[in-house]
């Protein structure tokens, strides 16, 4: 027939043909099977990462101060001074409503004492000129604020200045007017262990010259 030529293929030669080509398909589906299910084929392990632990993007949590839950409102705070028996009975009698139920204190929180909760600096004053009669500081102590600092001389006034303790004395000459004070003092105080201990001390002098006496009105046109 036109077409086998030399190439053609002798009797026989097309079943063994067949029979290899079997043969290979075999070899090869076994080659995939026992890479499946064995124990030491890539595919055991899965696609790379795929089983991989990835660490969590969320911070853990940290020994930071953990603050109130709540913090004392002024009124609270009334009642935690009125209530304190190292506060002077005289400060607690000062501490009365000026108007309504406005109180005359100044109330702070803020990190004094490194404790589990803000503490709380308080100044009471007086209504009428509000001149400073007590300042206290209250730390957070077995869940309750407890007094670990007051200062009773007035006029004196405490504040919070990044980290430690700054307290005011105002000092008056005889014949000093209540809103001229001839100096004062400001003394730092840091907190060490369980009290606070004296860092340092400015004393500031004044002239006695400011706001002695009348200023004259200027004369009208």
């Amino acid at each position: 027939m036109r077409g086998l030529g030399t190439g053609a293929m002798e009797p026989g030669g097309a079943l063994r043909a067949a029979i290899v080509a079997t043969a290979a398909i075999a070899a090869v589906g076994l080659f995939v099977s026992g890479c499946a299910t064995g124990g030491t084929g890539a595919r055991d392990e899965g696609p790379a990462g795929s089983d991989a632990v990835v660490p969590s993007a969320a911070p853990s949590p940290s020994a930071s101060r953990s603050p109130a839950a709540k913090e004392p409102t002024r009124l609270d705070v009334v009642r935690m001074v009125k209530a304190d028996p190292k506060v002077a009975k005289a400060v607690k009698d000062d501490l009365k409503p000026c108007v309504a139920d406005e109180y005359p204190i100044d109330v702070s929180y803020g990190d004094l004492t490194r404790g589990t909760a803000n503490d709380i600096v308080v100044n009471v004053m007086t209504c009428g000129d509000a001149v400073g009669v007590g300042s206290y500081v209250y730390r957070m102590e077995n869940r309750r604020y407890q007094n670990v600092f007051k200062a009773e001389e007035p006029p004196v006034y405490a504040e919070i200045d990044r980290g430690d303790l700054v307290v005011t004395q105002q000092i008056y000459e005889k014949g000093d007017p209540v809103s001229y004070p001839s100096s004062e003092d400001v003394i730092t105080y840091s907190w060490r262990g369980n009290h606070f201990a004296f860092v340092t001390s400015t004393r500031n002098e004044y002239s006695n010259a400011v706001g002695d006496g009348d200023t004259p009105a200027p004369a009208g046109n």
